[in-house]
């Protein structure tokens, strides 16, 4: 039996021995054939970075995408070949175990955006073995990092100075004044490093604890990366966002401000704390806003003034930006974001198109040219049609608080919301609905602070609370303030007594003349 056993335990080394010289020869042969270098160091295979051909910097932020769920017996002879569909790999990083098998995944980066927009759409969820499904997503090169517990005295060339002396490759630094007492500072600054490779030393050594600057012990994490947006959906925005606003500033103050050189051009202004939205009713107004009010000073307070950006979800890491909902009508995007003055959190603004933005002609509904992102096209007989995965669509075509949750979801890998469906009995005898959602995976509850008349109201609501939430209790670098206010209208009627569970409403009409929502400070909650 010994002698068996140890005849078997050679042979099983034997094939191991041979697999594992099978795949150095294919690699081996990946090398010859490309013309690509590979290099394995830190736990990481690195194949490529630059290419042989490769003249000038490396490519810009937005060319890198994540995969993730690689099998742990694929490598790059497999890899570059498939990702190579794409366009022209600059860098592929496998990260490695000491065994020698794979860790699950990989970083990819193209020489240009578009190559890795496509990546994401054909090899999302795409099936590499029988029954084992990768998945791709955009990767995030975060060059920034979040400094807190900073003496609230000290402002941007005195915290340069001090992280120039403690760490390497210090680009720029960004603190905010507080909302209250513009001259001193929040209490936190964020620190731009050359590289993430210098921003990761650097937040290496700052997390020892046994470093202090000004005699206080700080905090140190990585910043919430800001997303590079698409030049095309940039163009398209018409709404400004104001930071370091006084808090006594009032949405009529601004309405003057910023329309004074073209009385009549601002549609809305919605003003939060210290920041607000103005919204224009024509870009070019909006763009000649920005160049003559950024750096204006309003009330006492010097602005800073940007371009609303176009809503995202972060991807790879399993965190999305801290989104609020609230209430907006733009017809040129269906979501806008913009930095908030907290740390890194971003605004999500739900937009429908205006009213008047879609006219009826001869029976015919006719949709202006900037909404025209939202119209129909006809299915032409024998059109080609594939499967798609959510994870492939852009941002813009996401439009209902619902659909962006079960993205959400689906981009950290979790299983769907599940939404319980209450009632309660109106003071006219209306009954209101509401949806409590539930998340699996995290075992968590989100409960909206309002009632609805519509079902499809109140489960649009239940997702936009679980998404601010969300983002909420994930960014831990915070400082208190104001909530944002609900994207939907306010409370119509007083607090309502009890609620209960229920499968469907029966007595519902199918329509409603106008949608009601109802505050629900309740002991439910």
């Amino acid at each position: 039996m010994d002698a068996d056993s140890g005849k078997v335990s050679q042979l099983t080394a034997e094939e191991e021995f041979r697999a594992s010289c099978a795949k150095e020869m294919a690699l081996l042969d990946l090398m010859e054939s490309t013309g690509y270098n590979m290099v394995q160091e830190n736990g990481q295979r690195k194949y490529g970075g630059p290419p042989p051909d490769w003249e000038g910097p490396p490519p810009p932020r937005g060319c890198e995408v994540f995969v993730g769920k690689i099998p742990r017996d694929m490598y790059e002879d497999e890899l570059v070949p498939l990702f190579d569909r794409a366009g022209k790999i600059y860098e592929l990083r496998l990260m490695m175990e000491f065994s020698g098998a794979n860790r699950g995944y990989a970083f990819v980066t193209y020489t240009n955006r578009d190559a890795a927009q496509r990546a994401i759409q054909m090899l999302d969820n795409y099936e590499v073995y029988p029954g084992k499904f990768i998945g791709v997503c955009m990767s995030l090169d975060n060059c920034r990092l979040f400094i807190g517990s900073i003496p609230k005295d000290k402002w941007k060339d005195e915290i340069m100075e001090e992280m120039k002396k403690v760490t390497d490759g210090v680009m720029d630094v960004i603190v905010y004044p507080s909302s209250t007492d513009k001259s001193r500072n929040r209490g936190f600054a964020f620190v731009e490093y050359e590289s993430h490779k210098a921003a990761a030393m650097a937040r290496r050594k700052l997390s020892l604890g046994s470093l202090q600057l000004w005699g206080h012990t700080i905090q140190v994490d990585w910043a919430e990366p800001e997303k590079d947006v698409d030049d095309e959906v940039m163009q398209r925005v018409k709404v400004l966002y104001v930071r370091n606003l006084m808090l006594g500033t009032t949405n009529e103050t601004l309405r003057q401000e910023f329309s004074r050189f073209k009385p009549g051009s601002v549609e809305r202004v919605k003003k939060l704390t210290d920041y607000a939205f103005i919204h224009y009713r024509y870009r070019d107004d909006a763009i000649t806003a920005l160049s003559l009010m950024n750096g204006a000073i309003i009330d006492g307070a010097t602005v800073e003034v940007m371009l609303a950006k176009p809503a995202v979800i972060k991807d790879g890491s399993g965190t999305l930006c801290v989104q609020h909902l609230s209430t907006g009508s733009c017809s040129d995007t269906n979501s806008v974001v913009a930095a908030s003055v907290r740390p890194h959190r971003s605004v999500l603004m739900r937009f429908k198109p205006a009213m008047s933005d879609v006219t009826n002609t001869n029976n015919r509904t006719r949709v202006s040219p900037e909404d025209q992102d939202r119209c129909t096209v006809p299915l032409v007989p024998g059109t080609p049609l594939s499967p798609t995965s959510l994870l492939a669509l852009n941002m813009c075509q996401i439009s209902s608080a619902v659909s962006l949750l079960d993205f959400y979801c689906r981009k950290n890998y979790w299983s769907e919301p599940e939404y319980q469906l209450y009632s309660t009995l109106g003071q006219n005898g209306t009954l209101l609905l509401l949806y409590k959602v539930v998340i699996p995976s995290t075992q968590s509850t989100y409960i909206p602070d309002k009632l609805c008349v519509l079902l499809d109201d109140a489960k649009e609501l239940a997702a936009q609370t679980t998404l601010w939430n969300l983002g909420s209790v994930q960014l831990t670098h915070t400082h208190s303030g104001t909530a944002f206010p609900s994207c939907l209208p306010p409370p119509l009627t007083p607090p309502l007594p009890s609620l209960s569970p229920l499968s469907r409403p029966s007595n519902e009409p199918a329509s409603q003349a106008h949608r009601l929502y109802f505050s629900s400070q309740s002991p439910f909650y």
